[in-house]
């Protein structure tokens, strides 16, 4: 397994930095990070495929492989409810990934979960999503990128949610990008769920929470809600409570042999929790 940073790891410094994405590369080929998650943050610019290719043609320049594209798709309310439009951001958000040169982009394919009081049970959306994700994941392979969708959303986040949504979609191209810490926001071990997404696997994150049962006061600012009420605050990786060494010895059983990318949220100073994050997950690497 080869070590990533997203580029949403480093959130409030590229706020302060202008120069964006490139600091982000700067940082990960000083600490030796082979890999760069990049997240949607250039969709906005004014011309999206020219600084998609510059970005990745820069980080491979610097020793940095472009590994994942990360977007925001919702195939149920996006675009205003036109799935259609949708459909065609999400073609639009591949052509990005390819201009990047990434192997893998990793999706939404709905919103957080209050945006959906109305729909239900999981297993009655699954049809309506499935039919978009195929021809996403079609038009993805005419470009050598796989898709996938990731666990996390509260909607989208347990473990059998996401294996019985892949195996319906039925696609060789389109998998899991498995969070190792997000099963906490379901309230799953994820030690149990990784166990259950490992053969899905294209892509790995790596996060860290720190945890407060929901029996106990509210910790306070920094902390958020998991969907059964208890706490989590984002850490460095190797500070929390999730398993990670055993969750990256499952993924090796099951053949995974990608990029884990380093997903810090924390509040912690991005740089400095990078840094240690990265020594920390070079030493729990298979």
């Amino acid at each position: 397994m080869k070590l990533s940073v997203s580029t949403y790891s480093f959130h409030d410094y590229l706020k302060r930095d202008t120069r964006g994405p490139f600091a982000a590369v700067d940082y990960a080929a000083l600490l030796g990070i082979e890999g760069m998650d990049f997240t949607d943050i250039f969709t906005d610019r004014k011309d999206p495929l020219g600084f998609a290719k510059t970005i990745g043609d820069y980080a491979r320049e610097h020793g940095v492989s472009p590994a994942c594209f990360c977007v925001h798709l919702d195939f149920l309310n996006g675009s205003g409810g036109d799935t259609e439009a949708e459909l065609e951001r999400g073609y639009r958000c591949v052509d990005l990934a390819a201009a990047l040169g990434v192997p893998v982009m990793r999706h939404d394919v709905v919103g957080f979960m209050n945006g959906f009081r109305g729909i239900g049970s999981y297993e009655k959306a699954i049809p309506k999503l499935c039919g978009s994700i195929r021809k996403l994941t079609a038009y993805a392979k005419e470009k050598q990128i796989k898709t996938c969708t990731e666990n996390h959303g509260f909607f989208s986040q347990d473990a059998f949610r996401v294996e019985a949504l892949i195996n319906e979609v039925g696609d060789p191209n389109f998998g899991m990008l498995v969070d190792l810490g997000n099963f906490l926001c379901a309230d799953e071990d994820p030690a149990v769920s990784v166990g259950r997404c490992a053969q899905y696997a294209f892509h790995v994150h790596a996060k860290d929470f720190y945890y407060r049962s929901g029996t106990l006061e509210k910790p306070g600012t920094g902390y958020f809600m998991t969907r059964a009420g208890n706490y989590l605050k984002g850490t460095i990786i190797g500070h929390g409570v999730v398993p990670l060494k055993q969750c990256l010895e499952t993924l090796k059983r099951n053949e995974y042999d990608g990029f884990v990318a380093i997903e810090f949220e924390g509040m912690e100073d991005p740089l400095e929790a990078i840094r240690i994050g990265a020594q920390n997950l070079r030493r729990l690497l298979p």
